[in-house]
């Protein structure tokens, strides 16, 4: 397994719990991170032995964006840099999100204390949101001086929590707590801050009692019905995956598990 600086895995099963641990800066990213994650959401394309991902920060905070005491990671606020350079910088962090998509695992997203920026953007780009009760969300970018589409929060926001309420926040800048993030749908729940880690609990076990193609194969269709040019397009694809799993051992074993009232053994076949 791979060891990373600001990263920290801890493997439970087919899960993988994922900490953002630069606890003193409130896991802001910093190259580093930037890094780490780029890497562990590359690897898990091809990694069949992870079926869920929860992703959290350490400390008092999810992730406070991008750190902006590091010069080097913020390309496009250095008027020396180059645009070429620039461009650069921001598709590096950029593609982070881009690469949680493309992840066939589900990731959930635990949130807490600040998710500013970048960090709302990893938080937007998970399949699932839990929010403590300390949760503050916001499109920081707006109030640095850049725009407030960046790193995906200008596709995924809207999506999520329609284009009225994404205008209102993207374009001020302004804090959506928990309480409200849950009302507006752009978390499933809130709960006591010290309670996040039991409050996903029933979620990755309702995924796991899945056929692990059967839970690959929802997230790409989801995926790809949000962006659907017509339900016909969207129906190919959903048939597509039902007639791929009903050729399984696992439908199999699905189906005689139900039938004899007991809890399946998938062997992923």
């Amino acid at each position: 397994m791979t060891t990373y600086k600001t990263l920290k895995i801890e493997k439970q099963g087919a899960v993988d719990w994922v900490t953002m641990n630069r606890p003193d800066a409130l896991n802001a990213m910093n190259p580093e991170l930037v890094s780490d994650l780029l890497d562990y959401f590359g690897a898990l394309y091809m990694d069949h032995s992870v079926r869920v991902v929860v992703l959290r920060g350490a400390g008092r905070a999810f992730c406070a964006g991008l750190d902006l005491k590091d010069r080097s990671n913020t390309p496009e606020a250095d008027t020396s840099s180059s645009p070429q350079a620039g461009l650069v910088g921001q598709r590096r962090i950029s593609e982070i999100v881009m690469r949680m998509r493309r992840a066939p695992q589900p990731i959930i997203s635990l949130v807490h204390g600040p998710a500013c920026g970048g960090g709302f953007a990893l938080a937007l780009a998970s399949d699932i949101r839990i929010a403590g009760e300390s949760a503050r969300m916001n499109a920081a970018f707006i109030r640095i001086g850049l725009s407030a589409c960046d790193i995906g929060v200008s596709y995924f926001l809207p999506r999520l929590v329609g284009v009225s309420v994404a205008s209102e926040l993207m374009m001020t800048g302004r804090f959506i707590n928990a309480s409200r993030a849950e009302r507006v749908g752009l978390v499933s729940e809130v709960v006591p801050d010290d309670q996040l880690a039991e409050a996903v609990q029933p979620y990755l076990d309702e995924m796991l009692t899945t056929t692990p193609l059967g839970l690959r194969l929802t997230k790409e269709c989801l995926n790809m019905s949000v962006d659907a040019g017509s339900l016909e397009a969207a129906v190919a694809m959903e048939d597509r995956n039902q007639i791929l799993c009903a050729q399984t051992e696992d439908f199999r074993e699905g189906i005689s598990a139900f039938l004899g009232k007991r809890a399946p053994n998938y062997q992923n076949t």
